[in-house]
């Protein structure tokens, strides 16, 4: 049986096809299926960034809600430039003058920037902002841990349930197992070992006798 998600994503589709995408008149709908990405942690950038368009083109349809979600379900799809994409969609009165809106570039600056342990500090003092916001704090630790794989060969593992958020240690062994991570005896967790991905690659261009002729031929 098709998800909710499933079924309004087929008719935004068609919303946003031609003309009709900029008519505002499909803002509530559009609101809807925000809505249904945050509840099924699914999501729709494109149909995300029209809703976004559409409160450009009509300020007073402006909603401080919805436009805060389209931010956290942006902030979970990073590393894609998702969120920058649309903060530059976002007046800068509303950016500036809504405490949400405000609070959740925030954030998402924290997290863009590599300050996790700031980030968790401060989602912990905003946390009405990702209520029934389902997924986002393991969409956070998914991009964190693809940090952590980019960046290190070994990390302290009070260190890595510091940057994960995790105060009582309870999702750090199921992160490292994920990821296939293995800890040593002095709680020294083994990332990946990078020289080894680094390989020697061969690079053969093949020419043909006709290919050749034709370059001789245009050198003349």
């Amino acid at each position: 049986m098709a998800s909710s998600f499933e079924q309004m994503r087929a008719n935004v589709g068609k919303l946003l096809r031609g003309i009709d995408r900029y008519n505002p008149e499909n803002l509530a709908t559009l609101e809807r299926y925000v809505e249904t990405q945050v509840k099924e942690n699914a999501y729709d950038l494109e149909a995300n960034l029209a809703i976004l368009k559409l409160y450009q083109f009509n300020p007073a349809y402006f909603q401080v809600t919805v436009t805060s979600q389209i931010l956290l379900k942006a902030l979970t799809n990073l590393p894609h430039t998702d969120f920058t994409l649309c903060k530059c969609m976002i007046d800068q009165t509303h950016q500036q003058e809504e405490r949400p809106i405000r609070q959740i570039l925030y954030l998402g600056n924290l997290l863009e920037t590599c300050h996790f342990q700031s980030f968790w500090s401060s989602l912990e003092e905003n946390r009405e902002f990702i209520d029934g916001i389902t997924g986002f704090e393991d969409s956070v630790r998914k991009f964190i841990c693809h940090v952590v794989g980019i960046t290190y060969q070994n990390i302290e593992h009070r260190l890595l349930a510091e940057m994960l958020g995790d105060p009582l240690d309870t999702q750090v062994k199921v992160w490292m197992s994920k990821y296939g991570w293995t800890e040593n005896e002095e709680g020294q967790i083994f990332i990946f070992n990078q020289e080894e991905s680094v390989k020697p690659k061969n690079i053969v261009e093949k020419i043909d006798f006709e290919g050749v002729s034709s370059i001789m031929a245009t050198s003349q």
